[in-house]
């Protein structure tokens, strides 16, 4: 059975809490696209993880985790992250993770690129978290990428010598255009051979892997990084990611598509966040919107960003379940909503005197657009305790049956807390 979770929004909707709670009924975890520009928070018994590389099976021993093809990889960064995990007791080796020998590598020279660029950009620029990954994926498919099979060749004469024609072609960009220091042959040899030796041993076919498991019968789970709307064919272009998000790249990105998934699960969040630059036309501000940031500990994990927050966006949503192909939403942080007397909901958007039902692809469109906000009434009671549809108050069971009708896709799992067991299965 090979199974996506993907966010339907801006990203941050809660895709590795769900990952995590879902992992235990699976064998194999996935990550297939994306690198560490975003991160996934899991809390479980042993405490608060933040992944940003590492698919967030990697906190269950008994799961094989895989970095897919579709991913970037900073070395260094991976490393780091897996010595975090390691010094706090979690099981890390060739046998629970495997890395594609596809997977491209984001160097050192992607980061200075991407830093030079937001920094020239000024006020016009695109919120790239500063981690390379636009530069990294431009070089994929400029066909000028270091991919983890390299490392096997690292001392091979015709490694070096396309090593050096890069930083040749990358010092056009960086120091001619920049005015940054000329890439240095040696540092970027030295890196690529300090972190890679660390990594070798986990350096595999993993589309080989993945299919022989899917033969055998094993439960593969694929696991996205941001939502939808940060897709760069179908987000709200250009403020999006450089990969794609959606699940239907899914068995591409994991390195297996010749297969087929059985089964998307949509992950949305019972109110909308963003963080980064773009359009976000239900953003809430002043008190009504602090006041929800800081309910929601609406920061970002791998930035530590401030998040803007509004209410639950009915276009942005249905349209986000239709790009993924949700068969079945996992609603997230419905106890957030808690304090609530009244629960905004974007159900339409007004430009120019004209009210839009669909999500438009104009950024444009977007940025002139105002939401158009209704009220649900709230429950104004904790319900981390529920665990079944029937023991949620009223308001927040018309609320949820509001959103399944609203996005035109059943919802099955309600997170009612941040913990492992605080969620209600329909």
């Amino acid at each position: 059975m090979l199974t996506a979770i993907a966010g339907t929004n801006w990203g941050d909707e809660g895709k590795g809490r769900m990952v995590d709670l879902l992992s235990k009924e699976y064998d194999v975890v996935v990550r297939y696209q994306g690198g560490n520009n975003a991160g996934h928070t899991v809390i479980n018994d042993r405490g608060e993880f933040i992944l940003n590389l590492l698919p967030s099976g990697i906190l269950r021993e008994d799961v094989v985790n895989v970095l897919g093809n579709g991913m970037v990889v900073d070395i260094r960064h991976l490393c780091e992250e897996m010595d975090h995990l390691l010094s706090r007791g979690v099981k890390i080796t060739p046998d629970n993770l495997k890395i594609s020998d596809r997977a491209v590598i984001c160097m050192p020279y992607h980061v200075l690129q991407d830093c030079a660029e937001e920094g020239r950009l000024a006020d016009k620029k695109f919120g790239s978290t500063r981690r390379g990954i636009a530069p990294v994926y431009a070089d994929k498919y400029f066909k000028k990428a270091i991919r983890m099979v390299d490392l096997f060749e690292l001392d091979t004469p015709a490694f070096r010598e396309h090593l050096a024609d890069v930083l040749t072609w990358k010092d056009l960009t960086l120091e001619k255009g920049y005015g940054e220091a000329k890439q240095s042959f040696d540092a970027m040899y030295a890196h690529l051979k300090t972190y890679g030796e660390r990594l070798k041993p986990f350096v595999c076919d993993t589309g080989i892997y993945l299919d022989q498991a899917e033969k055998a019968g094993k439960k593969v789970l694929l696991e996205a990084q941001l939502g939808a709307l940060r897709d760069v064919d179908f987000g709200i272009y250009p403020f999006t990611s450089s990969s794609n998000t959606i699940a239907a790249y899914g068995p591409v990105g994991a390195g297996i598509p010749n297969h087929k998934l059985d089964l998307v699960i949509g992950i949305m969040k019972a109110y909308s966040s963003c963080v980064g630059e773009g359009p976000f036309t239900c953003e809430l501000f002043g008190a009504e919107g602090d006041q929800l940031r800081e309910v929601g500990h609406e920061y970002g994990a791998a930035t530590g960003r401030p998040r803007r927050v509004g209410g639950f966006d009915v276009l942005a949503s249905r349209y986000g379940a239709r790009m993924q192909g949700a068969d079945v939403i996992a609603l997230t942080k419905l106890d957030t909503l808690s304090y609530l007397d009244r629960i905004p909901v974007c159900v339409a958007y007004e430009r120019n005197g004209v009210r839009l039902t669909e999500f438009p692809a104009s950024i444009n469109a977007l940025n002139e657009a105002k939401p158009v906000y209704e009220y649900f009434d709230g429950w104004k009671c904790e319900i981390s305790d529920c665990r079944r549809f029937e023991d949620l108050p009223a308001q927040a069971q018309a609320y949820v049956r509001y959103i399944e009708q609203a996005v035109e896709t059943p919802v099955k799992y309600v997170s009612v807390g941040a913990k492992r067991e605080q969620y209600i299965e329909l």
